[in-house]
């Protein structure tokens, strides 16, 4: 047993003081404290020049590689480009497809041809405008040129702004699994938008919402019971719900990076519900299943192995179901063979001396993990 997790309750959420828009500034500010590599997640609402000009100012890059996707890059690249440039950066909007299946070698590959072409060196840098994809493939096209130049993230998913561009992790996937090739390389500075979360369709927040109810479950149980009562109030982007709860789960993820940078043991507890959630993203191609909707089953499957295995109470995981199926998220895999699941969480990157570190609840707002091997994790009998 490691990386354990007690209850402890948060200290309170904080409600938002006013409206989400119009505001152009910074409404909160979250540390991630790792010495000098410590950094800052702004959150603020209708800012995106104003961000463009506070990460150039950060950067202070002479060439900045804007790495985007279609939708996003036609609706805010335009805004946060004029910002970039205000203080005399020359920068080049690089767009790469959308979905899961784009973070591969070979756009990785091809994301270091556009860096050459544009002349990037060391004194350059990149930013990365939009979700999970956007930031971990520029995020690790910016930790491997030239063994790594400064970058930023301008997240605008719910899942990137909780999770994905907090921390450090960049990587891509491989046929076998995800995120199989990768690195620890911290951003410069973490700037969220929450307007940009309007053009964002219902389903892509609900897989967001996934990560933010994940982080409550491992860590915060005042967490879990503010979102209990205002899920549907989040979906529906009611501005005195969305920041605050932004807010906590930025919170969340930074103090147990600041604690545990490279995954020692701690930042593990990060991963409750990956472990059969990569499995079903790999054997669906990173195609049809958003990565928000498959750790989502993955958290069901593991608070009822928690259960089942003695370390959480009974009812946790049907009170995880039912907050997880109230924000519109599937819970149960796909019916597929237990040999197909157990060969591919086999390849699990957490895997070591043969066996996983699988994330456990020990109730709602406490976790830990514990070494198993997988078919201990999925055990005979087992059936999707």
């Amino acid at each position: 047993m490691a990386a354990k997790k007690s209850a402890s309750g948060s200290g309170g959420v904080k409600a938002s003081s006013g409206r989400l828009s119009g505001g152009g500034r910074v409404r909160a500010k979250v540390p991630v404290s790792l010495g000098e590599r410590s950094y800052n997640v702004e959150l603020g609402s209708d800012w995106l020049t104003t961000i463009g000009r506070r990460v150039s100012g950060r950067l202070a890059a002479e060439r900045i590689a804007l790495v985007t996707v279609p939708t996003v890059a036609r609706r805010y690249a335009p805004m946060l480009t004029r910002g970039l440039t205000a203080k005399g950066s020359r920068v080049r909007r690089i767009v790469v497809p959308d979905g899961d299946a784009s973070k591969n070698l070979a756009q990785l590959g091809k994301l270091y041809d556009r860096f050459l072409d544009h002349g990037l060196d060391r004194g350059s840098a990149v930013v990365t405008l939009g979700g999970g994809v956007a930031g971990d493939l520029g995020g690790f096209a910016a930790a491997s040129f030239l063994r790594g130049i400064p970058f930023a993230q301008v997240p605008t998913t719910v899942l990137a702004m909780v999770d994905a561009s907090i921390g450090g992790k960049t990587g891509v996937n491989l046929a076998q699994g995800k995120n199989l090739v990768g690195a620890f390389h911290q951003p410069r500075g973490v700037y969220i938008d929450v307007a940009t979360l309007r053009s964002l369709p219902r389903r892509e927040r609900a897989a967001g919402a996934a990560e933010l109810i994940k982080a409550a479950a491992i860590w915060d149980a005042d967490f879990f019971d503010w979102l209990e009562s205002r899920i549907e109030a989040f979906l529906d982007l009611d501005p005195k719900v969305v920041l605050p709860a932004l807010e906590r789960a930025c919170a969340i993820k930074a103090e147990v990076v600041s604690r545990d940078e490279r995954e020692g043991g701690l930042r593990r507890l990060l991963n409750f519900g990956h472990t059969l959630a990569h499995a079903i993203e790999k054997h669906a191609r990173y195609r049809g299943v958003l990565h928000g909707e498959a750790v989502a089953i993955g958290m069901v499957f593991a608070a009822d192995r928690s259960e089942a295995l003695g370390f959480a109470p009974a009812g946790t995981c049907d009170r995880l179901t039912n907050l997880l199926e109230r924000a519109g998220l599937p819970t149960r895999p796909a019916d597929r063979p237990r040999s197909a699941y157990l060969s591919a969480i086999a390849v699990d990157k957490k895997k070591q001396g043969g066996k996983i570190h699988f994330v456990v609840l020990d109730g709602i707002g406490s976790s830990s993990t514990a070494a198993l091997r997988p078919q201990d994790i999925l055990p005979v009998g087992w059936s999707a």
